[in-house]
């Protein structure tokens, strides 16, 4: 199986210059063989979101969408995703928050990380933050992608 990845960081501050966030996620992914198909900055607004989100989709069998998963009034990022999850992987942030409390303790609670299938393909919503961006690509999201795109593609 070939899996090709898409990266979308949602934010009105970042450009492709100060997307730490973005550049971590592409980098830790490529280093494990994964392809980068798709990159882009959008801004935290739903139909943007989706816009790129439907774009991602015709590209890549992974999604990776960081930013915009906490609580302030313009996180709108699971709002804008989660409509097009045909199942949710509930276990995958679960575990992200459970990592993330040995790292920044309750603060790891403020987190909606969320991951799904859409057509068959895994749609992962992370926070912007650089440091959980790396948790969450190294220890969960590489770690079984393969193995949930199997699933997904029975």
């Amino acid at each position: 199986m070939t899996i090709s990845a898409a990266v979308i960081t949602v934010s009105s501050s970042r450009t492709k210059e100060t997307d730490t966030t973005g550049d971590t996620i592409t980098t830790l992914l490529e280093d494990a063989g994964i392809a980068i198909t798709y990159y882009t900055i959008v801004p935290d607004r739903i139909e943007a979101i989706r816009s790129e989100l439907n774009r991602a989709l015709d590209r890549a069998s992974c999604i990776v969408l960081n930013g915009g998963t906490g609580l302030t009034h313009d996180d709108c990022t699971i709002e804008a995703v989660t409509p097009f999850l045909d199942k949710q992987i509930d276990g995958f942030g679960e575990l992200f928050r459970m990592m993330s409390f040995s790292e920044i303790s309750s603060a790891a609670m403020l987190s909606r990380a969320v991951a799904g299938i859409s057509g068959g393909k895994a749609i992962f919503c992370i926070p912007g933050s650089t440091g959980a961006a790396k948790l969450a690509t190294s220890a969960l999201i590489i770690p079984e992608i393969r193995h949930i795109l199997t699933h997904a593609n029975k």
